[in-house]
């Protein structure tokens, strides 16, 4: 038993880069692959930043960062990750997966992602993401 005292610190996500609320009443229920993603990159604090673009590997149903030059289904972009999720344990353990929400239908203020949309990436989302 610890009966030492614990302190944690919160931090409020980043959702700079929505264009509106459009969109964020129905996000998608996903679960992320964390090996897609880079540490430093992606979350040197512990959390995947949320408006990274994701494509959904489709051996596993997983989803990952997008990668225009993947071959397991992450080449095409289907989202965005809705808020920011923890893959590093408080023990310093990084996890294989991890739950998320993703939004399929919005509006981006493109120079606020975290993470740059290519020109495939854009045409796979179609008129479903507004890019301002």
């Amino acid at each position: 038993m610890n009966l030492g005292l614990i302190s944690e610190s919160f931090a409020q996500d980043r959702r700079d880069w929505l264009g509106s609320e459009h969109g964020t009443d129905a996000p998608l229920s996903i679960t992320l692959d964390t090996s897609t993603f880079t540490a430093g990159t992606h979350y040197p604090d512990g959390y995947i930043k949320s408006g990274i673009p994701l494509g959904k590997i489709t051996a596993s149903g997983k989803y990952g960062l997008y990668n225009d030059a993947a071959s397991d289904g992450r080449q095409t972009c289907v989202g965005f990750l809705f808020t920011g999720v923890e893959v590093v344990t408080k023990r310093g353990a990084t996890l294989s997966s991890a739950v998320g929400s993703m939004l399929v239908h919005c509006f981006i203020k493109e120079s606020k992602l975290p993470v740059a949309v290519d020109a495939a990436g854009k045409t796979d989302l179609g008129a479903r993401v507004i890019f301002i």
